[in-house]
């Protein structure tokens, strides 16, 4: 890590998603608790193992050194709010909220927690703020969230395909809808395709690397969200904003990783990620 980079301890969660797959009934069994959170498409405070998710999820952040997080919410949003400042405050750390005020896509989501992440995250000595990128649906590994928070600038976690598969809970031809990465032999981030059409190049790689949507970020992709416009499908997309920072110069180190993810997007999801969190009591 050079001398300008600190380590980047706050951590923004992606927490306003309407979980409109999870709310789709697809017959998997849930106990009353869970298919009330599946309900109510709330998908981190979905109980596994005895835990809403998000709780094992602030226990990887903090076991990987993130001292500070902000959830991402819906105006009046309650229950994460409830549960992480009434019910169950973290002791690992510290929780503050930012507002989305519309649902249009990741870009604006992440654009929307600007003024809290400025006000928590550590700063380099140009005054850039850094800061750690994720979703409130995805487990991912404290090796994933400890290796971004040391790395010396901008960057992702560059998951091998086949790992996710072997060592996840996720079917392969669910990554293949997954953002795929275009990587350097130096470990620079090229290109990044999300939802790839059939036919696209990174499909037919011998050896596909996916982004799980762990970034590391300084506040340069602020303005580069706030600039995206709505792509085909009709959303303010954070890789359109990460193409636009690499255009304006921004490196992004590709950490790749041989790593499985848990993923709670579906109701079918659920037994899986049980089975792999069983025992486990998270400390967030």
């Amino acid at each position: 890590m050079t001398a300008t980079a600190p380590r980047a301890t706050t951590a923004v969660i992606l927490a306003r998603g309407l979980g409109t797959r999870m709310q789709a009934e697809d017959g998997a069994a849930l106990d009353a608790a869970q298919a009330a959170a599946a309900a109510a498409g709330a998908k981190g405070l979905i109980p596994v193992a005895g835990h809403p998710l998000l709780d094992h999820v602030l226990d990887a952040l903090a076991e990987g050194g993130v001292t500070d997080v902000v959830f991402v919410v819906a105006p009046g949003e309650g229950a994460i709010r409830r549960r992480y400042t009434v019910e169950a405050p973290p002791t690992r750390v510290r929780v503050t909220f930012a507002e989305q005020a519309e649902p249009r896509g990741t870009a604006d989501a992440l654009h929307a927690a600007e003024a809290a992440v400025q006000a928590v995250a550590p700063r380099d000595a140009q005054g850039r703020a850094h800061f750690l990128m994720c979703n409130a649906d995805n487990l991912y590994p404290v090796e994933s969230v400890r290796a971004l928070v040391a790395l010396d600038g901008p960057g992702l976690i560059a998951y091998e395909a086949a790992a996710l598969v072997a060592q996840g809970n996720i079917p392969e031809d669910r990554v293949r809808a997954f953002a795929l990465l275009d990587v350097s032999p130096e470990g620079v981030l090229r290109e990044i395709a999300e939802k790839p059409p059939a036919g696209h190049p990174l499909l037919r790689a011998a050896e596909k690397l996916v982004s799980m949507n762990l970034w590391r970020f300084t506040s340069e992709i602020f303005a580069a969200c706030a600039a995206v416009r709505p792509s085909v499908r009709g959303e303010l997309e954070l890789v359109d904003a990460v193409r636009r920072a690499m255009k304006r110069g921004v490196r992004f180190t590709a950490v790749r990783q041989r790593l499985g993810v848990l993923d709670l997007s579906r109701r079918g999801d659920v037994a899986a990620v049980e089975r792999v969190l069983a025992g486990r009591v998270p400390r967030p």
